[in-house]
């Protein structure tokens, strides 16, 4: 019985199984195993591990939101150097943004035990990119636990923070979508009080100056080395043996889709992807007569094995884009002749309904994208609920690139002199925090022609409505100090700067030809609360008068998801009507409207309306 199952027995909760998704699991791994100090950045598919981490006392750990994924490592190793363990968690690309200090710490080693949960996002449900953090782990020589489950998800968490002091490394707790946001039992466990080590004065460990740093990375060698051995004798790894014809090298969330269309194949399930249990791997090949791997996203596992001499297959038969699924692996073992093709698709063609996505109904993002459309403007956006301006009926957006890029995106379309549409760089409250600060004082430094917006809606809205601090409340709810974005703005240099009520559509517009007719750097502040987070906001239904609609469809460029065409021709026109249901009173629709025909919803006015 390891540690883990040992605490479990002695506690009340241990026959008490219960759902949980990865990300609670996860969360509830680092309470046990005693974590003091916890920071993230939300990041669909990670944003739920720090929420909870709240809802665990503040005696027992201190949970925070960071203003960018950096932050949040820089916090953990803080906490870590000062000898409490200490956690920080972050989607995919969020490790591209705290990858500087990821580095370093590696030579740098811990003083109590520090975890960084990553969670990747094969399918491209929220994200940009797809992107490997197994890569970046082999590029970090940074050890990667890859849990298959919720309860694994809990028990790997927990495990992380003994290896990290064991071995005097960070280390990596890797999820993916699925096993974040999938719910399976758990058996909890109590939680592991652990004293404090304090700090202690190490210089030649904690200061990565040159001489320092050539000393530390033999021993990072070294300890890659024998982590490797760890792992070929943990008793995590799980060996299914089976038919010996072949065998299949797979971990995370990919075992159990190989389990339920090969149930009886010989199966090594790693729970490491870094650094692989190379004598464990030899052991298993030796067994049977072919290897094949079965992995999502990149060949890491098929390159490493591969290096080792090992004539393994995977991905001449599975695919290096999106998620895996039960009918992939088993298309791919198929094509290797390893099993019998699935059977043939039915013959009947299925059209799915398109339904474009959209901004909620009355979104205070949606007149800020009318008006750069109306002056033509040239618009490096950001990520956030706004990037879906960049398809119709708003369709204002023409680059994204990632996290805080739009107002650096604009400095160089500035400079480059190739157009004469004005260019205005739009991006979100959160964002701004998160990474758009440097790039502004950037554009001031340089003198770069360009507008910019910040869309303040008071939240971190595309992740679920979380905190940041131009909030003014903590990721408990407390309240504390709300960053001023006009004078942060005056202060980097920035001398034209203004704020609007995003539901004042004539202003706004006005505003905006205003500020893009400024020459130098102009900032105009989009200001108004997210409709649905952190509570829904709702004010009187509006509907559509019949009689007085001209059918002259400019309601419909809102993208309004409550604004519809009527399901027949109304005297031979094609006019709308609103659903009372979505509606949220906005008025917007209502201002924009040239024939009046939209009003607020009254006894008298719904005996006319469609």
């Amino acid at each position: 019985m390891n540690k883990l199952d040992s605490a479990r027995s002695s506690d009340k909760l241990a026959d008490q199984p219960r759902p949980m998704t990865g990300n609670e699991a996860i969360a509830r791994g680092a309470w046990e195993a005693g974590v003091k100090v916890a920071a993230a950045y939300p990041g669909t598919p990670s944003t739920e591990i720090m929420e909870n981490m709240a809802s665990y006392p503040a005696d027992d750990v201190v949970a925070q939101w960071a203003t960018n994924e950096k932050v949040s490592v820089d916090t953990a190793i803080g906490a870590s150097l000062s000898g409490v363990r200490a956690m920080a968690s972050m989607k995919h690309v969020g490790m591209n943004v705290a990858a500087d200090s990821v580095m370093s710490v590696t030579y740098i080693g811990v003083h109590a035990g520090l975890v960084i949960v990553v969670c990747d996002d094969p399918g491209l449900h929220s994200s940009q990119n797809e992107q490997d953090t197994r890569v970046f782990a082999r590029l970090s020589n940074i050890p990667v636990l890859e849990p298959a489950d919720a309860q694994e998800a809990l028990e790997y968490t927990r495990l992380a923070f003994d290896l990290s002091e064991t071995f005097d490394t960070p280390v990596i707790v890797r999820a993916t979508t699925r096993l974040s946001h999938t719910r399976s039992p758990v058996v909890l466990g109590p939680r592991t009080e652990v004293a404090a080590k304090g700090w202690v004065d190490d210089s030649k460990k904690t200061v990565m100056i040159p001489g320092y740093a050539r000393l530390r990375h033999p021993l990072v060698v070294e300890r890659v080395e024998k982590l490797s051995e760890h792992f070929s004798d943990s008793p995590l790894n799980r060996w299914d043996k089976g038919d010996t014809s072949y065998g299949i090298i797979t971990h995370g969330t990919c075992y159990p889709y190989v389990k339920e269309v090969v149930p009886d194949a010989s199966i090594l399930k790693m729970a490491v992807s870094y650094p692989l249990p190379e004598k464990l791997i030899r052991k298993f090949a030796a067994t049977v007569d072919r290897v094949i791997v079965v992995e999502e996203l990149e060949p890491v596992l098929e390159t490493e094995v591969r290096a080792m001499g090992i004539e393994a297959e995977g991905k001449a038969f599975f695919p290096r884009v999106g998620e895996l699924a039960p009918e992939v692996v088993r298309e791919g073992l198929a094509k290797a002749g390893l099993i019998e093709a699935p059977p043939a698709a039915h013959d009947w063609e299925v059209e799915p309904i398109m339904r474009p996505p959209v901004l909620c109904a009355g979104c205070p993002h949606t007149t800020s994208y009318m008006a750069l459309r109306a002056i033509d403007a040239l618009v490096p956006g950001d990520i956030g609920c706004y990037t879906l301006a960049a398809v119709e009926p708003l369709k204002s957006i023409d680059a994204t690139v990632c996290m805080g890029a739009s107002i650096g995106n604009a400095i160089g379309m500035a400079k480059a002199n190739t157009t004469d549409r004005p260019v205005v760089a739009t991006i979100g409250d959160s964002t701004f925090l998160h990474s758009g600060i440097p790039p502004l004082i950037d554009a001031v430094y340089n003198d770069a022609n360009i507008t910019v917006v910040i869309l303040d809606n008071k939240i971190t809205a595309m992740t679920g409505g979380q905190d940041h601090p131009g909030t003014g409340k903590t990721l408990r709810g407390e309240e504390t100090h709300e960053v001023n974005y006009e004078e942060l703005c005056n202060s980097i240099g920035v001398k034209w700067v203004k704020i609007v009520d995003s539901y004042d559509t004539g202003v706004l517009f006005q505003t905006l030809r205003e500020a893009t007719d400024f020459k130098g750097v102009s900032v105009l502040i989009a200001q108004r609360p997210c409709v649905l987070d952190p509570v829904k906001i709702k004010g009187p239904t509006l509907i559509v008068n019949p009689a007085t609609c001209t059918a002259c469809q400019v309601c419909m460029n809102l993208g309004c998801p409550a604004i519809t065409w009527i399901d027949e021709l109304f005297e031979d026109k094609h006019k709308v009507k609103i659903n009372p249901v979505s509606c949220i009173g906005c008025t917007l629709c209502a201002q924009i409207c040239p024939s009046d025909c939209i009003q607020p919803l009254t006894p008298q006015a719904e005996t006319t309306a469609v």
